[in-house]
């Protein structure tokens, strides 16, 4: 039985419609391909803490709350995923990468363009609907 990983997956939305992809710093599994920032969802930990907890050590950003947007599993060779993905439309403090992570606001539509990692096919047409469609500024 392969191993099981849950993650909560934040994603953080402008006002003018564009969404923040993060690129995966080298040293981690999947390194280069972008990704929505989050993470994995600790022992005793709601969704909704983790990704509190992984957005301030990833963004130095703090989020009250979020909207649920979909829920997707990812399956690999040797683990499964379950990604609990939210949509932030406000947090507290300026987004950076705190582990030198390269990071882009793009509109939703232009997201599946990059090479990102798995999930990204299902999480982005949920995005674009939740946030009405897409907005290029």
């Amino acid at each position: 039985m392969k191993p099981v990983v849950e993650a909560a997956i934040g994603i953080l939305a402008d006002a003018r419609g564009r969404v923040l992809v993060a690129q995966r710093p080298a040293g981690k599994i999947a390194a280069g391909k972008w990704e929505f920032p989050g993470g994995k969802i600790e022992s005793g930990e709601s969704s909704l803490q983790a990704l509190r907890r992984e957005l301030k050590e990833e963004l130095d950003v703090d989020i009250a709350d979020g909207t649920c947007l979909v829920q997707h599993v990812n399956e690999f060779p040797d683990r499964v995923v379950y990604l609990d993905v939210w949509l932030i439309r406000s947090w507290n403090g300026s987004v950076r990468g705190m582990e030198d992570q390269p990071l882009r606001w793009l509109p939703p539509d232009e997201v599946l363009a990059l090479d990102c990692l798995p999930g990204c096919e299902v999480i982005v047409p949920a995005l674009v609907a939740a946030l009405g469609g897409c907005r290029n500024s």
